[in-house]
């Protein structure tokens, strides 16, 4: 009894001096005794609810604390600040348990030099990993990438059937056979005739994802419909679309996560993408002449730290992702990255032509906006054979509008506007090669409409290109003609991510925050300046009678003012330089680690989006010579994806019917795009042929009867 209460009034007297710290999800750590190494003891609460406590001195024992502590859901850099720890120790302490478990972690990083255990380590030695754990974690992580990557070789589009044909054969699609049977969603059909048939879309899905492939038919069905989300197949009637997929029905939400978690966690989308780009280029499916680049904001608005991207029409940077996209001529997707941030649009340009040299007969001409502009790229993009157009950075306005308009020889008429173009060297000296000077195209556009000049740079290399082809490939894909990822927005959930997840950032670097002190610093003490400068040129020299400036005169004042301020901003100067550029965020004092955004999920969606649109453009390129307005082309196309019908399977093809359409010359041109698909001879991977027609509603047996 007595030593109870002696216990009482010692826990009543560290009170006092205990600190409690919120660590996120319920979590509350309390610190007797001190702050930070100084405390004696921790003690862990969840929602008010002791969990555990450790003495602090006992090392072994606070390994363990923090570990549970970060397992429960305890923030990283909350648990670091409050125990004036670095956040990177414990993220060491972490890789250590999941790599060698308990008994790695209380080992410390110096295995077998502990005294205490010394006997059993001479005893076990051989079974103890030694060394320090933070290097021998990053060596399992690299050898763990290394086997992922052989293994994600081994998924090759060429040597991989075997996938494809071990599917359960009622588990191919449009396996089930049955009679006519309505569904809303006929229209859908058209997208898979020619994906199937021009791209071999579904032999290329199946020979990756095996049974998985029918998440990315559910993919198929929510880009072509503009479903927003998974969540959002709860509005789908579930059997009249998995018969227009040849999936039988559209499975529950739980299910259907199953399948993308299934596909996802191969981790090929990368050679997926390869695979289905270099198809595309090989078949002449994508044009080959020009090649648009741009960068698309994919923003995100979560709660947890991630990089920064640029949003163009706020003109600020948000939180996001970047997607650098290629597009033909006709607005087809060439290729598509996605990077961390802002991205960088001039790596990426030299990375694409690199990747596809060996693939395209001749490098096609790369068409991109100011925001790649730059001597050394230019330099680069000429060394690697890289023939580009794009519009001339800081062009001088006013020189512009001084050129004689008889220079304007070339003349020419571009989306109901009348141009004309003269062209002219421009020498450029790159700061790595100042010895050989840079020779480019310098294009001039004089927009006669608008009354409106700019300039624009072009090396075309061999390429027999135009001045006017010039100038038109610059104003092929900006201004009024820019409308390819407008139209991809509105028509298809193009921002959508499916299973999203956040993992560390391998960089963890910021702009160091202390120079935008300095900065802030510098442009206060200039201002002084200027101040000063101002009252000293309205100052009057005071004489003495003799004729010697008088001591401590305003103007003297203002001069040792002056001559301390410069003194102050030369000082604050030099402290700028030498600060580093980037600093890593585990250095610094309420930074929380910077979180990246995972992509796997995100290409396997784009794949697909990217796919139903450039299905999309063939069938309007198809469906052009039958419309005789170009400005209800694209309406008339997607009347034709939205209409009801009907479908009926057999044992050698699958039929689908759609309702007519009520004008008879937009009913003739739906007649003759369904002719044009079904003439392609479209085959599933089990040989059935697909069919698509336009009549009323057919009998069904049970209607006879």
């Amino acid at each position: 009894m007595v030593i109870h209460m002696q216990s009482c009034t010692l826990f009543k007297d560290e009170k006092k001096n205990n600190k409690q710290v919120d660590l996120g999800s319920g979590l509350t750590l309390e610190l007797v005794g001190g702050l930070g190494k100084q405390a004696k003891r921790l003690i862990l609460f969840k929602q008010g609810v002791m969990v555990k406590t450790v003495d602090q001195s006992d090392r072994t024992a606070k390994r363990l604390f923090v570990v549970e502590a970060i397992e429960l859901g305890a923030g990283k850099s909350d648990l670091a600040m409050a125990l004036a720890m670095s956040r990177q120790t414990i993220h060491n302490w972490m890789e250590t348990k999941e790599y060698f478990g308990i008994e790695g972690l209380t080992q410390g990083y110096n295995s077998g030099q502990s005294k205490s255990r010394r006997k059993q380590r001479e005893i076990h030695q051989e079974k103890l990993a030694c060394g320090n754990k933070s290097a021998l974690v990053a060596a399992i992580r690299a050898k763990d990438r290394q086997d992922r990557e052989f293994r994600q070789l081994k998924f090759d589009f060429t040597c991989t059937k075997e996938t494809e044909l071990s599917i359960n054969p009622e588990e191919q699609a449009f396996a089930e056979e049955h009679d006519w049977e309505k569904t809303r969603y006929a229209g859908i059909f058209t997208y898979l005739i020619p994906l199937i048939q021009k791209w071999d879309w579904l032999h290329l899905v199946m020979r990756y994802f095996g049974g998985a492939y029918k998440i990315f038919m559910v993919f198929i069905l929510m880009a072509a419909a503009n479903i927003g989300s998974i969540e959002q197949l709860k509005n789908i009637r579930g059997r009249e679309a998995g018969l227009v997929l040849g999936i039988r029905r559209i499975a529950s939400k739980p299910k259907v996560w199953e399948w993308f978690y299934s596909a996802a966690q191969l981790e090929v989308s990368q050679f997926l993408l390869v695979d289905y780009f270099r198809h595309q280029i090989r078949s002449g499916l994508v044009g080959l002449w020009l090649w648009f680049y741009d960068g698309h904001l994919l923003p995100y608005t979560g709660k947890h730290q991630v990089r920064s991207a640029y949003n163009t029409q706020r003109r600020m940077p948000v939180p996001g992702r970047t997607n650098m996209v290629a597009c033909d001529s006709s607005g087809r997707i060439v290729d598509f990255e996605i990077q961390e941030g802002k991205g960088d649009l001039r790596a990426h340009i030299v990375a694409s032509g690199k990747k596809w040299a060996n693939v395209v007969p001749v490098q096609p001409v790369r068409v991109f906006d100011r925001e790649g502009s730059g001597c050394e790229f230019f330099a680069n993009l000429v060394k690697e054979k890289i023939p580009f157009v794009t519009w001339e950075k800081h062009a001088d306005a006013n020189k512009l509008a001084a050129l004689e308009a008889t220079l304007f020889t070339s003349e020419f008429s571009f989306n109901d506007k009348q141009y004309g173009v003269f062209e002219e060297e421009k020498t450029l000296v790159v700061a790595s090669q100042p010895d050989t000077p840079l020779r480019l195209r310098r294009i001039f556009v004089w927009n006669k409409t608008s009354k409106r000049r700019a300039s624009g740079l072009a090396w075309t290399g061999n390429l027999k290109m135009s001045t006017q082809e010039c100038a038109q490939a610059i104003l092929c894909r900006w201004g009024a003609s820019e409308n390819t990822f407008k139209h991809l927005k509105d028509r298809h959930p193009f921002h959508y991510h499916p299973g999203f997840k956040l993992v560390e950032s391998e960089r963890q670097d910021i702009a160091n925050p202390e120079i935008k002190k300095k900065m802030n610093r510098i442009v206060v003490i200039k201002d002084a300046l200027q101040k000063l400068y101002k009252k000293l040129a309205s100052a009057k020299d005071v004489l003495k009678k003799d004729g010697t400036p008088r001591q401590n005169s305003i103007k003297e004042r203002l001069e040792s003012s002056i001559a301390e301020q410069e003194q102050l901003l030369a000082t604050a100067q030099e402290e700028k330089k030498i600060l580093p550029e980037r600093v890593d965020v585990s250095d610094l004092e309420n930074y929380k680690s910077i979180k990246r955004i995972d992509d796997e999920g995100k290409y396997l969606f784009d794949f697909v989006t990217s796919s139903v649109w450039n299905a999309r453009k063939q069938m309007v390129d198809w469906l052009r010579p039958h419309c005789a307005e170009e400005n209800e082309l694209v309406d008339l196309f997607y009347a034709i994806t939205n209409c009801h019908g009907w479908i009926k399977s057999t044992k050698t093809e699958v039929t689908v019917r759609l309702e007519p359409l009520q004008q008879p010359r937009r009913r003739h041109a739906q007649e003759l795009l369904c002719r044009k698909l079904t003439n392609l001879g479209a085959r599933t991977p089990t040989g059935k042929w697909l069919l698509i027609e336009v009549g009323e509603e057919p009998i069904t047996t049970v209607q006879k009867k």
